[in-house]
């Protein structure tokens, strides 16, 4: 049931949109995070849910499905690869691809780029400034919706930016930004 607590049609309409973004905004991301999404929902589609809608099959030619594990397990894995395969789809009708080796210009900070960036206390840090499906600040490949990637884009080596944080503004001064080489990803 569309809109009913629980129902599985456009519940997750809004949760892929980032703050801060419109809703029709497009989805940037790389050629190789647009080719793991499209692989992913080829998996799901072509062999996962195949496989699982086979045990769903034999689980309910047993009987009373009240009590079947299988069946009930099945369905419910058969709901969240739907899931999965309804967010895809959405994702990769709104993708825009860019080619971070590819940058209009060199000189600032777009897409795909790696910023070095000083802090006000002195400490440095650098960031890649990826998709949000290929974000991970563990490795420091943040989104470009993310608060540092937004205050930075646009930046020129030198430029001091507003970072505005739950403690404040905070400048950082950019110290250098790279572009990873054609046929490289970032």
């Amino acid at each position: 049931m569309a809109g009913a607590p629980g129902g599985d049609e456009d519940e997750d309409d809004d949760s892929d949109v980032p703050p801060g973004l419109p809703r029709d905004a497009p989805f940037v991301m790389s050629p190789a995070g647009h080719a793991a999404l499209t692989e992913e929902a080829r998996r799901l589609w072509q062999e996962e849910r195949p496989r699982v809608v086979e045990v769903v099959s034999w689980a309910a030619s047993l009987g009373d499905r009240s009590e079947n594990a299988d069946y009930q397990y099945g369905k419910r894995r058969l709901r969240e690869i739907d899931r999965r395969l309804r967010f895809l789809r959405k994702r990769l009708d709104r993708a825009q691809v860019v080619d971070p080796a590819k940058p209009a210009r060199r000189d600032r900070v777009f897409f795909g780029a790696t910023v070095e960036y000083a802090r006000e206390d002195g400490a440095e840090a650098a960031v890649t400034i990826v998709g949000l499906d290929e974000a991970d600040a563990g490795r420091g490949r943040i989104s470009y919706a993310a608060p540092v990637a937004r205050a930075l884009l646009g930046a020129s080596v030198g430029d001091l930016v507003k970072l505005r944080t739950p403690g404040g503004v905070e400048e950082l001064e950019v110290l250098a930004i790279r572009y990873p080489e054609p046929g490289n990803p970032p």
